[in-house]
């Protein structure tokens, strides 16, 4: 057993404040909320707090197109009409709007994860989370179901040049699609993602069968599951896969997907999952006491995903929390239970005994398929990416600088970050 972990935690309010659109389902303020029901429980005295570097392109491009990002990184509400073609090319439109500060908002969650992956390869910390990550969906080339940029994919390549393998899990009711597939031919990562397959239901991917190719055979594992799948029956596949692929794997350290999408009633999700049923995958997977990367991802009832994911913060520290929820700046949108815990939901469970049990032993088998975990040569490790200093005396004077550029570079001090946790000025040194 390690002594006390130590966990950092990544936050900035700015990436709360984006807007997807009136009618959309992602709502970035439930980013705000989790965090300040975080704070609420006094969470944040038991962890390192960082904002996070807002990503440069040139490190977005290490994963996604340089051309895809520069078109993120220039386009605009105002200047979309000009540009249909590309929005089509892109994947941009209903599902991933164009909005004011998008690419802020990328380059923010992108900043976290990555942020989280080089503190955890430096083991400045044990653990590291950052829920604004976890868009899954994104792909090299192309936005996909809500994401721009694959965060993800971007911090477990991080994690590749001190791992010789990484294990990715990943609990949001779909498919980890981009992430399987940027690793898809690899046996550096296994991807493990478990999640509703059938109904044409989003992104239609996943399926059993799917097992990665080359050298990647076998190293991609999907459970494939059917609408109201229970805490108990969730846990005990979950349990069984995941202690067999740690065994067999052998990873140097996980990345842990918590979209919160899985939850019973939420907004997109079909699944019957209390908190503690969700929470009890990330206990389970902490007790390996691996180097653990967490991140958010899906979730579109936001009251509950900022009750799921302070819950899971909890878990990550090992403290309990007490049920009724302390006042806090969002209380009126957890009245009038006020309360952390939300119990499982009433849908159906389609998934029988011997289905789960099919789908178990398939996965298992495929298990067998390898031996022992891949011998990697590891080569000398690329240093961190570089990044250029910010020069004041290269700004010309003369240059109007807008008012929302000018207040980016003013220091914000409405995060809540107390004493010895005030780590924001050594976020240089990651």
């Amino acid at each position: 057993m390690r002594s006390k972990e130590k966990i950092s935690y990544f936050y900035d309010g700015d990436v709360g404040s984006v807007y997807f659109g009136p009618n959309h389902p992602m709502k970035p303020h439930r980013l705000c909320m989790t965090h300040h029901l975080v704070l609420s429980y006094e969470l944040h005295k038991k962890m390192e707090i960082y904002r996070p570097h807002k990503a440069y392109p040139a490190e977005l491009a290490q994963f996604h197109s340089a051309d895809y990002v520069e078109f993120l990184h220039r386009i605009t509400p105002d200047t979309q009409h000009l540009f249909p073609n590309e929005l089509a090319k892109y994947n941009l439109g209903e599902d991933c709007p164009v909005f004011e500060n998008l690419f802020e908002f990328c380059q923010i969650y992108a900043g976290g994860t990555i942020d989280a992956a080089r503190r955890l390869n430096n083991g400045i910390c044990d653990i590291a989370i950052n829920w604004a990550g976890g868009l899954h969906h994104a792909k090299k080339c192309e936005a996909s179901g809500f994401c721009y940029i694959n965060d993800l994919v971007l911090g477990i390549l991080e994690l590749l040049k001190y791992h010789a393998r990484v294990l990715y899990i990943d609990i949001d009711v779909h498919h980890g699609d981009g992430v399987e597939e940027a690793f898809y031919f690899t046996d550096r990562v296994m991807t493990v993602s478990f999640h509703k397959y059938g109904d044409l239901f989003f992104p239609g991917t996943g399926d059993v069968k799917e097992i990665g190719e080359k050298e990647g055979k076998f190293y991609a594992i999907n459970v494939p599951l059917k609408d109201g799948i229970d805490d108990a029956s969730f846990n005990r596949l979950f349990k069984t896969i995941i202690a067999k692929v740690v065994e067999t794997y052998l990873p140097g350290v996980i990345v842990l997907q918590c979209g919160a999408d899985s939850l019973a009633g939420d907004r997109l999700g079909c699944f019957n999952l209390s908190i503690d049923g969700h929470a009890e995958c990330v206990r389970f997977v902490k007790k390996f006491n691996l180097p653990l990367l967490v991140t958010g991802g899906g979730g579109y009832t936001k009251e509950n995903v900022a009750r799921c994911w302070t819950v899971e913060t909890g878990v990550l520290l090992d403290t309990d929390l007490p049920n009724e929820i302390p006042e806090n700046d969002y209380s009126k949108y957890f009245a009038p239970e006020n309360t952390l815990k939300i119990p499982s939901g009433y849908i159906e469970n389609l998934n029988t005994k011997s289905y789960i049990s099919t789908i178990k032993m398939q996965v298992l088998e495929n298990l067998r398929c390898i031996q022992h975990a891949p011998s990697v040569q590891m080569q000398e490790v690329p240093p961190d990416f570089y990044i250029p200093d910010f020069d004041e005396d290269e700004q010309n004077p003369d240059e109007r600088v807008d008012q929302h550029t000018q207040d980016k570079q003013i220091q914000r001090d409405d995060e809540y970050y107390e004493g010895d946790n005030d780590n924001d000025h050594t976020m240089d040194d990651v």
